[in-house]
């Protein structure tokens, strides 16, 4: 059975409620505070934060690879930009997990490159969390596993091949510590898009506790993983909807998350009280909803930043794993390096085999 700074997270105990924070602090430090108190008054076990810069996520570049295009809320901005707009100081942290564990609740956080991970390493967070877009980055997933600790990891946009990958490199470095969550990545989702069934078949298929992670604005989603044994629910958290951000259009304001975590808790001591509408349940699928698709290019993956000559060699200065999810998977970024350019290549190319010599 795994367990956070103590807490049992499995059959026969309570859900683990994460309340994730994501940028909408608005970058106000007060404000993120206000939102870490009004987490506790809601029911949250654990607060949740994100550890990237603008400059771990991706590169300064607004050729059309860099570009936000149609089909999300963020519609328009370059990468660059809205990780600028997006991101929590680093500085902040620490401070902000003393405040959370203060008030009896756990705080850990997304990381997103290496050096996010050895930063939160220093502050000794009691586990990790992977989004559902590194999902695919194999070489982040291996750092993360490496410290031994609890892992919780997203699986929205992945195909049974891909989670297993990542479940793999879990398991490779000797970490059995590991949450799967089912998660839809539209923004906001849908319920008829949630596909609950799928929960017993990663089970079962992958030999992991499942839990969930949820992007729509309602209950029911949540309340039908509840009824099938999820062990983890995770959904953002604001003060308020109509507050600026990139993440506040589908997140719970505290008195939504409130009645959320006490539906929680009433299904969980009378699981009978449940009424779950059959349209979220779906069927077992990997199949990437519809409304993902659109989710699918802020993956991360393979591109040349800094501009190259045919015959270069390719070292970590001038690959990196990064988004958007244009380029090679980041599972074959070991493999690329010490191989020579087959041409020039321009900064912000995605790598693909043709540029290999």
């Amino acid at each position: 059975m795994i367990e956070i700074n103590g807490r049992k997270i499995g059959e026969d105990n309570p859900a683990y409620i994460i309340a994730e924070m994501s940028a909408n602090h608005g970058k106000d430090e007060i404000k993120a505070l206000e939102i870490i108190h009004a987490m506790k008054e809601a029911g949250a076990d654990a607060v949740k934060l994100q550890t990237y810069t603008p400059d771990t996520m991706t590169i300064d570049c607004d050729n059309e690879y860099f570009r936000v295009g149609k089909g999300t809320i963020w519609e328009g901005k370059t990468l660059y930009e809205l990780y600028g707009e997006a991101y929590t100081p680093w500085e902040w942290q620490p401070k902000l997990k003393q405040i959370a564990n203060d008030l009896g609740m756990d705080c850990f956080s997304t990381p997103f490159d290496a050096t996010a991970v050895d930063f939160l390493e220093e502050m000794n967070v009691p586990a990790y969390k992977i989004a559902s877009f590194e999902l695919v980055d194999i070489p982040l997933i291996q750092k993360v596993a490496a410290t031994g600790k609890p892992v919780i990891m997203s699986t929205g946009m992945g195909s049974a091949e891909e989670i297993a990958d990542a479940v793999d490199a879990v398991r490779a470095e000797g970490n059995d510590q590991l949450i799967l969550l089912k998660c839809t990545s539209a923004y906001p989702a849908q319920p008829e898009d949630a596909d609950l069934n799928t929960i017993a078949d990663m089970r079962v298929q992958f030999g992991c506790d499942v839990g969930l992670s949820d992007h729509t604005l309602g209950n029911e989603v949540v309340m039908g993983a509840i009824s099938l044994g999820a062990f983890v629910i995770e959904k953002h958290f604001c003060m308020s909807r109509s507050d600026p951000g990139p993440d506040s259009a589908f997140s719970l304001e505290p008195q939504e998350f409130r009645a959320m975590v006490d539906a929680v808790r009433a299904g969980e001591k009378d699981p009978e009280s449940i009424t779950i509408d059959n349209r979220i349940l779906g069927n077992v699928n990997y199949e990437r909803a519809e409304n993902e698709k659109a989710s699918i290019v802020f993956r991360r993956s393979l591109f040349v930043v800094e501009d190259m000559n045919a015959g270069d060699v390719f070292t970590e200065q001038n690959v990196r794993v990064i988004r958007p999810g244009n380029g090679m998977a980041p599972k074959y970024f070991h493999d690329v390096l010490g191989k020579t350019a087959k041409t020039s290549i321009k900064r912000g190319t995605p790598l693909s085999e043709n540029h290999l010599s």
